[in-house]
């Protein structure tokens, strides 16, 4: 009696559906993580017995739920707030003005603060926020 030999088949697996997740994996990573980064050049500057060091300070506007306001800790009245700011934005005109409105306070009053900003000529304007817990 004579057997047929089978013959073996060789098992075969698919990894391209594999390699396809790797790969978005990497990409998932490489999106997600930060990287950080030194500003600048690393520079030896001479040194000079007359120069001056210039602080640039930024300018800090508070809007309190009540709306009353405070220009760099100094209570503003909405009637002189674009004087106020005007002053200050001339004594340092690279200053940025920060914005720290509390949430309750209305929407058109700080789109009204951002449009003086805007007036008296300030280009950076940042609005100040909590990190979320």
């Amino acid at each position: 009696m004579q057997l047929k030999k089978r013959k073996s088949r060789k098992i075969l697996i698919n990894i391209t559906s594999l390699i396809d997740v790797l790969f978005l994996l990497i990409i998932f990573f490489m999106v997600s993580s930060t990287f950080v980064e030194k500003p600048g050049m690393d520079l030896e500057l001479p040194e000079s017995e007359t120069s001056t060091l210039r602080e640039i300070k930024d300018l800090v506007l508070q809007i309190q739920a009540d709306e009353t306001m405070f220009l760099n800790n100094k209570p503003v009245e909405w009637s002189n707030v674009k004087d106020f700011l005007d002053q200050e934005y001339q004594q340092n005109p690279e200053a940025a003005l920060i914005l720290k409105a509390d949430k309750e306070v209305k929407h058109g009053s700080v789109v009204q603060v951002m449009d003086i900003a805007k007036q008296v000529g300030i280009k950076r304007l940042i609005i100040a926020t909590r990190e979320k817990k």
